[in-house]
């Protein structure tokens, strides 16, 4: 090799194989050739952010409180008043009720699966996973899964940006050898899979580093390889170095021109926020994480997926109350209402939808450990801007906040109004793997949100 190709190589630091690599795909990858679908006519819809309460956080110790009933149901957190009369929210949730006028609390959400990796499943892609046994093994992430959303709306609505559909931040849900399901685009094939963001917006080197590239390599594997550039400009710059020369397809230019874009770096530089704006959204990892995710729709990213922790975080079978109240309730009172403010002062409430909900809820009756166990059948969530009208409450539930007695919301009703969020039509048709069609959503959309 020349001295002139060696220093090529030490100024980008990713090889020949390695950029046009990029053009594989799989989930966990940063899925390039999923992002460069040709793009026709002009995208409609507005944007969306959902914040998933990974493990299912507990209506009555959230957004349904039962002050009345019995201790063992009650627990040991006191309620406070929201803007909206009679309306109570968990002593730990003042910012967010505060702002409930901005808010509409849905108490009547309700489908009938307790496992967290089919339940999870229906959440992120507004259906049921089809069933291929009990075990957990049976119903981790497969390309037989219903897609994403960021999938549904890369295949019927794309964005003509130069940006991906799909953002799911700040690390995919694993737990030891078990990947969730939901998180990718199922049988429509890993090009319309989304970016994935594995590292910590709260860590003060937070850059491009975490962001995966293929399966089993990873921008943190490549730093340790080949010490990574240290800023997302930096990588610009060197890409744009070594891709000279380079004889590349149209697929693996547009990849190129993606990875470039000026837009998307500006969009991950959360450093660019003033310390202000950060501190209002907490400086912990769920604040920064719906930070970024303003960031990211900002710059014309349709779809966020904002995971509030890892895939048991909310999953509070035992110490409920201190797991709660040290880091779940903050982080998410915090980091909402910060957002909440944001939409309003950049007048972006009315096109952006926020979403705040867990793949279901907890158990009414406290056990002895003492935690809430899996409750599907009766849960709250908050709905949030996108047309949204505030201060109002959907449904209500039973004295223990156990049941609907109204009209009950289902996972799938969650995705028909996502869907339509994005503009896109429910009764449009994908493609399984078999060239079967298949409706990509069985909902209903939650009219009531809008009345």
């Amino acid at each position: 090799m020349s001295a002139k190709q060696n220093q090529m190589r030490n100024t980008a630091r990713l090889d020949r194989r390695d950029l046009l690599q990029i053009g594989c795909s799989s989930f966990l990858g940063m899925s390039l050739p999923g992002l460069l679908k040709a793009t026709e006519g002009k995208r409609n819809g507005k944007s969306v952010i959902l914040v998933f309460q990974t493990g299912g956080g507990s209506q009555l110790d959230t957004f349904d409180p039962k002050p009345d009933a019995p201790d063992n149901v009650r627990g040991e957190f006191s309620t406070i008043q929201t803007k909206i009369p009679g309306v109570l929210f968990s002593e730990h949730l003042p910012k967010l009720a505060s702002r409930t006028d901005k808010i509409a609390v849905v108490r009547s959400l309700r489908h009938s699966d307790n496992r967290h990796l089919s339940g999870t499943h229906n959440t992120l892609t507004g259906e049921p996973q089809v069933f291929r046994g009990d075990a957990n093994e049976d119903k981790e992430l497969s390309r037989l899964d219903r897609p994403c959303y960021g999938g549904g709306l890369r295949l019927f609505n794309p964005t003509l940006n130069g940006m991906p559909c799909q953002v799911t931040v700040p690390r995919p849900l694993i737990e030891g050898s078990l990947t969730w399901p939901g998180q990718h685009a199922g049988f429509l094939g890993p090009k319309f899979d989304p970016w994935q963001v594995s590292s910590n917006p709260n860590d003060k080197n937070f850059k491009v580093h975490g962001v995966q590239l293929l399966e089993g390599m990873t921008t943190s594997r490549l730093s340790n390889r080949f010490d990574m550039l240290e800023t997302m400009n930096a990588q610009q710059r060197s890409l744009d170095q070594f891709a000279k020369g380079i004889q590349f397809t149209s697929q693996q230019q547009e990849a190129y021109s993606m990875l470039t874009s000026p837009n998307i770096a500006q969009a991950f530089d959360i450093e660019a926020e003033d310390s202000g704006v950060r501190d209002r959204y907490g400086r912990n990892e769920y604040g920064q994480t719906i930070l970024l995710a303003r960031r990211l729709v900002e710059y014309g990213v349709p779809y966020v997926q904002c995971n509030m922790g890892i895939v048991q975080s909310w999953d509070t079978h035992s110490d409920n109350f201190p797991r709660l109240k040290t880091k779940l309730l903050p982080g998410i009172d915090g980091g909402v209402s910060a957002l909440i403010d944001d939409l309003v002062d950049r007048n972006m409430l009315e096109d952006v939808l926020v979403v705040v909900v867990g793949e279901f809820g907890r158990t009414p009756t406290i056990n002895k450990n003492p935690g809430r166990d899996h409750w599907a059948w009766g849960y709250s969530g908050l709905f949030i801007g996108g047309g949204v009208r505030g201060g109002q409450v959907i449904g209500k539930s039973d004295r223990q906040a156990g049941h609907p007695e109204t009209k009950p919301y289902h996972p799938n009703d969650i995705g028909a109004t996502i869907y339509r969020t994005l503009g896109i039509p429910l009764e449009s048709e994908m493609r399984d793997q078999l060239a079967r069609p298949i409706r990509l959503n069985n909902g209903e959309v939650m009219q009531a949100l809008y009345s």
